[in-house]
């Protein structure tokens, strides 16, 4: 009798956890159009990384203020540099890095 009875709970517990699994699978929220995957944040850290070291190659931009933020491809630039020229030329160098789809340049001329 203890068997049958002991059979009978763990089947309502599986049938419950079961349950509970099913409707957790199937009430998750789908990811909107909005939200950003693992290879797209992958993607923006290496063009982010990219633009920082082509940034500091670049002979003719003094870079040492810029601060380089990007999302789904678009990079913005933030800081300032110490010419109209420099702020000219780091959007330059920023829309030849690859990967890059569009530049948002708010660069603060400064002078140092």
């Amino acid at each position: 009798m203890k068997t049958i009875q002991l059979l009978k709970t763990a089947g309502s517990i599986a049938v419950v956890a079961f349950a509970l699994n099913a409707t957790a699978q199937t009430t998750a929220p789908a990811p909107s159009a909005s939200s950003e995957s693992v290879g797209q944040h992958i993607d923006d850290g290496t063009i982010t990384t990219k633009v920082k070291a082509d940034l500091l190659a670049a002979k003719n931009v003094k870079s040492t203020h810029i601060h380089v933020k990007t999302r789904k491809g678009v990079v913005w630039l933030t800081g300032s540099v110490p010419s109209a020229d420099d702020k000219s030329a780091a959007q330059e160098v920023v829309q030849n890095v690859k990967g890059v789809d569009s530049v948002k340049n708010h660069l603060k001329i400064a002078a140092e």
